[in-house]
């Protein structure tokens, strides 16, 4: 590893886990900076998914009174196994993916990415809508809620940026009131997805590990310090500034390919 390179990973990684500590959307500084350094796409999205996963279980242990009440448990458990199931798929298609097909799906799936992202917002404000006149859901929209997590898991196996908005929708529909309780929930099952996933690459070597070590640090560093600057930051102005990333990012792969 160049040591500009290394400098270019580890800021990266701090205003990563930064970002995700604050508002989300690190993946768009954290993926694009390791094809950067020159690393094939699959394996920087790889070494990415190992990057920022200490981050996101980290966050989950943060919300660990949430997930103490065991009233949803019983709704949740499908959910879990079929994240599990759904981030090994993921996972394994992503790494039969060609580097070059791959390469070329890089910019479209930061586009939906950063669409997910953009309209973030406006779908946690529907979840609270939808949740405060649909208290209860039928037995239906739960199992209809099953078959929905798995093809999200499997996305957040293959690549994950924005999932967790769909996640929220999902839990919306499943009649959940409490948006502290369905974002513990929405970590939780991310955190399973991307383990899965990280035990994945890790068996077919497709880690880049010094990278990845130094992006661990980075991120933890940059979660550490966006966690206690956040009460300070107006999260619609960093939410905005992600976007820009976002949107940025996927301009210049688009251009690029």
């Amino acid at each position: 590893m160049l040591p500009h390179h290394a400098i270019l990973l580890f800021i990266a990684a701090i205003c990563a886990g930064a970002l995700n500590s604050v508002a989300g959307g690190g993946g768009f500084i954290a993926f694009p900076a390791l094809l950067f350094t020159g690393i094939l796409p699959v394996n920087a999205n790889a070494t990415n998914t190992v990057a920022l996963w200490p981050g996101t279980v980290a966050s989950t242990g943060a919300y660990r009174r949430e997930l103490e009440d065991r009233r949803h448990w019983q709704q949740i458990l499908p959910l879990i196994a079929v994240s599990l199931v759904g981030g090994l798929a993921g996972a394994k298609l992503l790494l039969r993916t060609p580097q070059a097909t791959f390469m070329r799906m890089v910019p479209w799936l930061l586009l939906g990415a950063t669409i997910l992202f953009t309209f973030g917002g406006y779908v946690t404000r529907w979840v609270r809508q939808r949740a405060a006149r649909h208290p209860h859901a039928s037995r239906a929209a739960v199992v209809g809620v099953v078959l929905l997590q798995l093809l999200v898991a499997v996305y957040i196996g293959f690549f994950g940026a924005g999932a967790g908005i769909l996640v929220l929708a999902l839990f919306a529909i499943m009649g959940m009131e409490n948006i502290h309780t369905m974002n513990a929930y929405k970590t939780l099952l991310a955190s399973c997805a991307n383990g899965v996933a990280v035990v994945t690459f890790m068996i077919a070597g497709a880690v880049v590990w010094p990278h990845a070590i130094l992006m661990i640090v980075g991120a933890a560093l940059g979660g550490y310090g966006g966690a206690w600057y956040a009460q300070k930051l107006d999260q619609s102005t960093v939410r905005w500034l992600v976007t820009g990333i976002g949107a940025a990012m996927s301009a210049y792969f688009f251009w690029r390919g």
